[in-house]
């Protein structure tokens, strides 16, 4: 009889395969997948406040202010003043920082596209179904509410 798969184990190493195929794209331009999210996650045109991008993303402060700063050393990104709000500064792509925007979303479209080729529509309604499951249920707190046994 086959072992019960674990979910969480299926979400880590799925998860884990995605972010070494998308370092591996990214290794090609001196980058990392982490990079490449932040620069999708500025917007293009008018910037985005620095105090916004970490909970955009669900990343900790201060692994956003380093990767902020490898991107700003590379010419990727500038920093401004935020005129809505003096303590904080807005981050804005460079002409270089658009053109790296411009290959992370091509390499995020054609990942998509791939697997949306190979997995029915109605799979993949199935698949945004649970991930929102999961996330709502984490959100909630619902995860280990009634969970009587005490952590090993």
């Amino acid at each position: 009889m086959e072992k019960l798969k674990s979910i969480d184990h299926e979400l880590r190493a799925t998860w884990q395969a995605v972010a070494k195929v998308y370092n591996e794209r990214a290794a090609k331009h001196d980058s990392t997948m982490a990079t490449a999210f932040v620069l999708l996650n500025i917007d293009k045109q008018k910037g985005t406040p620095s105090t916004a991008l970490g909970p955009l993303m669900g990343m900790e402060p201060t692994s956003l202010s380093r990767i902020l700063k490898t991107m700003e050393d590379k010419g990727a990104i500038s920093r401004e003043k935020n005129p809505d709000d003096g303590r904080s500064v807005i981050i804005k792509l460079t002409e270089y920082g658009k053109e790296m925007r411009k290959i992370s979303k091509g390499h995020v479209i054609q990942f998509n596209d791939t697997v949306r080729k190979n997995v029915s529509e109605k799979d993949l309604e199935g698949f945004f179904k649970v991930t929102t499951t999961i996330n709502k249920l984490i959100a909630e707190r619902d995860i280990y509410e009634n969970i009587n046994n005490k952590a090993v």
